[in-house]
């Protein structure tokens, strides 16, 4: 997500952090690779002109040029501008009577899957959602969406089978939601090319008919330079009031976002960041900027963790690391806490400083796979004690996992180093320092804090721009 912008943009101002004095002429310089960078990133270039313009009016002030250390200073006025881009704060779903979400957007951009992320969210957040199958032209799109439903308990609507006429087929949904009582409806509607007016004219009806408080346009973070043409139709077509962007997790450039933003002026709602039904984000914008800036956004991920974390195994696990008693059974238990919490790229995304570390061979969900098989492939009396593992275990244990024995000893130095490491208090106390108090710009979380009863206040507290 955003992974070349980030880089580029990291490059630059490194150089002006560098500098004692900053001239215009500097200025002008870092402007010209910022623009280069949201280009190649497929922002439109009229939204990074603006946004270029905005922030070279700002940096050129008196009260940048002379003070102490300018290249801060225009860190941060990038990142208040880019934030004032993608919208200020999250912004909240309007459900409000008759609690009618519309979902729309092109071919291909996963609105079928987004319903059901949205019903899972909803759901969540102790509200009653309800699925309603509108897709008659993708083939099984309305048995993809009955399968979701069941998966999550969710009531789905599907219309009748043979059913080609979608006015219809919105009636008869808007007459099964009477029966429902309560509930909040997500209308599931077909993919449609922006060029193609019959199917737009289609979707304008359904609108009148539904006449939904949220019309979502759900876009891919692909789109590119398309995504101005794509946003601009469907909000002439049926007025969107929000975006949800998909597959933020497998595009490196997302400009998209902030051009969909900019052109619409609709909030981005939520992003679609994996292909489960639980890898829905609601959109932070003030969070997204320190993202592309490489700063990390460390309270998403401590809520993220929260809501996965089971405060008794973690408050065990702790008492045995303290005690020296970690054994690769509580490894095994950390790498699937891990992959909870997503793809292992995103999530190093969201630690200040530890942007550029994904790409370092080793450090992928890849190598997370294969230290588990390596792990579930030992008998449990191997994992509360490696120190039994000798040769012919090494090798019944590496054919066992199907990875190779060289592998199985990194992985048993690994955890050995580890081990020492947690004997040492001193040193468990200087790591932890370095994660959580030093230069890499993370809060200091408050003593005594456990991750099950993390703050929701907003990140920026304290937050030292540019680590």
């Amino acid at each position: 997500m955003f992974s070349l912008l980030t880089d580029k943009l990291e490059d630059t101002f490194r150089k002006l952090r560098g500098l004692g004095k900053i001239s215009e002429s500097n200025v002008a310089d870092a402007m010209k690779e910022i623009r280069m960078a949201l280009l190649e990133a497929d922002v439109d270039f009229k939204v990074a002109k603006d946004l270029i313009e905005a922030i070279k009016t700002r940096a050129l002030g008196e009260e940048v040029l002379k003070t102490v250390s300018p290249g801060q200073q225009i860190v941060k006025i990038f990142n208040d501008e880019l934030a004032k881009i993608l919208g200020g704060g999250a912004t909240d779903l309007d459900l409000s009577p008759p609690q009618r979400i519309l979902m729309v957007g092109l071919n291909g951009a996963g609105k079928t899957t987004t319903s059901a992320k949205l019903a899972n969210w909803l759901k969540k957040q102790g509200k009653r959602p309800l699925l309603i199958a509108l897709d008659l032209y993708r083939p099984a799109a309305v048995t993809q969406l009955q399968v979701l439903g069941q998966q999550l308990g969710v009531p789905v609507c599907v219309p009748p089978v043979g059913e080609t006429d979608v006015v219809k087929a919105t009636k008869a949904a808007l007459k099964w939601l009477e029966d429902q009582g309560s509930g909040i409806a997500i209308f599931d509607t077909a993919g449609r090319q922006e060029i193609d007016e019959t199917l737009l004219s289609e979707l304008k009806k359904v609108r009148d008919l539904v006449q939904p408080r949220e019309t979502l346009l759900v876009a891919d973070a692909a789109t590119g330079q398309q995504a101005v043409s794509v946003a601009t139709k469907f909000h002439e077509t049926v007025t969107i009031t929000g975006l949800i962007m998909t597959k933020l997790d497998g595009d490196a450039r997302g400009g998209a976002l902030l051009s969909m933003r900019q052109v619409t002026g609709c909030p981005v709602k939520f992003l679609g960041v994996g292909e489960k039904v639980d890898q829905l984000e609601v959109f932070h914008p003030d969070r997204m900027a320190q993202r592309i800036l490489g700063m990390g956004d460390v309270v998403s991920l401590v809520e993220k963790a929260a809501q996965e974390i089971d405060e008794k195994e973690a408050m065990g696990m702790m008492r045995r690391m303290e005690e020296n008693k970690f054994d690769l059974t509580d490894m095994l238990k950390q790498l699937n806490f891990m992959k909870k919490l997503g793809p292992l790229e995103g999530l190093m995304g969201m630690i200040p400083g530890m942007s550029k570390l994904k790409n370092m061979p080793g450090v992928d969900d890849k190598r997370m796979k294969h230290t588990e098989a390596l792990i579930l492939s030992m008998t449990p009396k191997e994992r509360r004690n490696p120190g039994i593992i000798n040769g012919s275990r090494r090798k019944r244990i590496a054919q066992g996992s199907g990875r190779p024995v060289m592998e199985l000893n990194q992985l048993l130095k690994q955890f050995e180093m580890m081990k020492q490491m947690m004997s040492n208090k001193g040193a468990m106390a200087q790591m932890a320092g370095g994660l959580f108090g030093g230069g890499g710009g993370m809060p200091q979380l408050p003593k005594g804090m456990m991750p099950g009863k993390m703050p929701k206040s907003k990140f920026g507290k304290g937050f030292r721009l540019g680590g």
